[in-house]
């Protein structure tokens, strides 16, 4: 139960930060960094933070480029 519990926590932040920025380039770079950084983490939580990493950025990067401005926007990225 535990497990669940922190891969729906994982996935629900992952969507919700999954798409900073204005452009698709910047929803899709912050998509797969926020992405690897919350699977590395989830990861790590169950030994493997590797393939949590590229899990979540593979998914944090395409739901960046499946998203519109209109549809999530958290305001201009950093490195901007």
């Amino acid at each position: 139960m535990k497990r669940l519990a922190l891969q729906a926590t994982l996935c629900l932040a992952l969507l919700a930060l999954g798409a900073c920025g204005s452009t698709t380039g910047d929803r899709v770079a912050s998509g797969a960094g926020i992405g690897a950084g919350a699977g590395a983490l989830g990861g790590w939580a169950f030994g493997s933070p590797l393939t949590g990493a590229l899990i979540g950025g593979a998914v944090g990067g395409a739901a960046g480029g499946l998203t519109d401005q209109n549809q999530i926007d958290l305001g201009k990225p950093i490195w901007r």
